[in-house]
C-alpha cells in the first residue's frame, strides 16, 4: 500500500491474512478487543483498490483475493470447471431461492424424486449445508446455502440472486423448459376460457328457465282453473 493506514486497519489486515476462511465483522472485532472495525475495513478496502489483491465482502464475510483481472497469471494448470448434473443444478437453484427446504419440499417443486447423492455432491462442494430440522412429524432435515456458495457465485447476499427475467435474458433457462412453461400457460388460458364459456352458457340456461317460469305464471293468471 502506498499510504500508511491506521493501527486498527493494520490489525484488521493481520487478522484477515492469518484467517483460514473469510471473517465476519463481528469475528474480526472479537479478535481486537471488540473494537469497531467498520471504518478500518472501509479504509483497507480503499487502500487495496486497484492493487494485485483486493479486500472484498461476500455474504457479510470479509477476505482478500487476487484481483480478477490477474487471476489467470496464477494458474499453473488449466482448472477443470466443476460441472453439475442437471439434477444437481435444479436442486441447488431450489435451495438458493427457497431455503431452508427439506428434501420432500425439493421433490415437490421438481416433480421428481431427488437422490441423496445429489445433495451429497452439493454438500461436498461446500455450497449446501444441513440447517436443522423442520418441526413437523418426522422432523425432516432442511437445507440451506453456505457463505462459500455466495463467494463462489460472486454474491454479497441471496438478495443478489437473479430474477426470472434476468435468467431468461442471460440465456440460462433451458429453451425446452421455457417452451413447456408456455405450453402450460396456454393450456391454463384455454381451460379458463372454456370455464368462462361454460359459466356463460349456464347463466343463459338459467335465464331461459326463469323466463319460462314467468311465462307459465302469467298464463296461469290469465286462464285460472275454475273447476273448483
Amino acid at each position: 500500500m502506498t499510504s500508511r493506514v491506521s493501527d486498527l486497519a493494520r490489525a484488521v489486515e493481520a487478522c484477515l491474512f492469518a484467517a483460514e476462511e473469510p471473517m465476519t465483522r463481528e469475528q474480526i472485532s472479537a479478535h481486537l478487543g471488540d473494537a469497531d472495525v467498520a471504518e478500518a475495513l472501509a479504509e483497507l478496502r480503499a487502500a487495496y483498490a486497484g492493487r494485485g489483491i483486493e479486500l472484498i465482502e461476500h455474504g457479510k464475510r470479509w477476505h482478500f483475493r487476487t484481483a480478477p483481472d490477474l487471476a489467470h497469471l496464477l494458474r499453473r494448470e488449466k482448472e477443470q470447471a466443476r460441472r453439475l448434473s442437471r439434477a444437481a443444478t435444479e436442486v441447488l437453484a431450489i435451495i438458493a431461492y427457497h431455503e431452508p427446504v427439506s428434501r420432500a419440499e425439493i421433490e415437490a417443486i421438481r416433480g421428481v424424486q431427488t437422490s441423496a447423492g445429489t445433495l451429497d455432491v452439493l454438500m461436498e462442494a461446500g455450497w449446501v449445508r444441513a440447517a436443522g430440522r423442520r418441526e413437523v412429524p418426522g422432523r425432516p432435515v432442511i437445507y440451506a446455502t453456505t457463505p462459500d456458495f455466495l463467494v463462489h457465485f460472486g454474491l454479497e447476499s441471496r438478495k443478489d440472486l437473479p430474477g426470472l427475467d434476468e435468467l431468461k435474458a442471460a440465456g440460462l433457462l433451458d429453451p425446452v423448459d421455457d417452451a413447456y412453461d408456455e405450453m402450460v400457460a396456454q393450456k391454463e388460458d384455454q381451460l379458463a376460457a372454456a370455464a368462462a364459456a361454460e359459466a356463460d352458457a349456464a347463466a343463459d340456461v338459467a335465464e331461459a328457465e326463469e323466463r319460462l317460469y314467468e311465462s307459465a305464471g302469467v298464463q296461469a293468471l290469465e286462464n285460472p282453473d275454475n273447476s273448483a
